[in-house]
């Protein structure tokens, strides 16, 4: 798999290398405006000397292993089990306060849509609006079915 994926890369270089070293053209045109080519068969055009390019390999990787890459500083601040219970308290009242919200949103949502088919307003004369208007309700529908769901995968990952 590693000749694999050398072999690519060596492929990728080479291929990279031979496309930087064709010709380039400074065309200008009548009017003055120039452009670059890599053809220089049209009027005007005069080829362009570049400076080779320099490639400079990548330094390597070292493969340093910390001792315990998930023990905590001694400086890290420390929360009280009392204190994260009360946040954790918290966090789970907020999270249940909106998806009461959300579901009191949900519940208007689906009652002004009628399944489908809202009353028509008085500026909806014209039918494009009507569905334009019908299409906002249905997606606005989805995005809170989509945020209830979270909420209630919030919800479940604190119990």
């Amino acid at each position: 798999m590693n000749r694999i994926f050398a072999g690519f890369l060596f492929f990728c270089a080479l291929a990279a290398q031979v496309h930087a070293e064709t010709d380039v053209y400074l065309c200008v045109d009548e009017n003055g405006k120039k452009e670059y080519k890599n053809t220089g068969a049209t009027k005007g055009c005069k080829k362009v000397e570049l400076e080779g390019i320099t490639v400079v390999p990548a330094p390597p990787i070292s493969k340093k292993v910390s001792a315990s890459p998930t023990s905590t500083p001694t400086s890290f601040p420390k929360v009280d089990d009392g204190t994260q219970k009360a946040r954790d308290s918290d966090r789970k009242q907020i999270l249940s306060d909106e998806l009461k919200t959300e579901d009191q949103k949900l519940a208007t949502l689906k009652k002004e849509y009628n399944n489908g088919e809202p009353e028509r307003l008085g500026g909806e004369k014209n039918f494009a609006k009507y569905q334009e208007r019908t299409t906002m309700m249905k997606d606005e529908i989805s995005r809170t079915e989509k945020n209830i769901e979270a909420l209630k995968r919030e919800l479940g990952n604190l119990r």
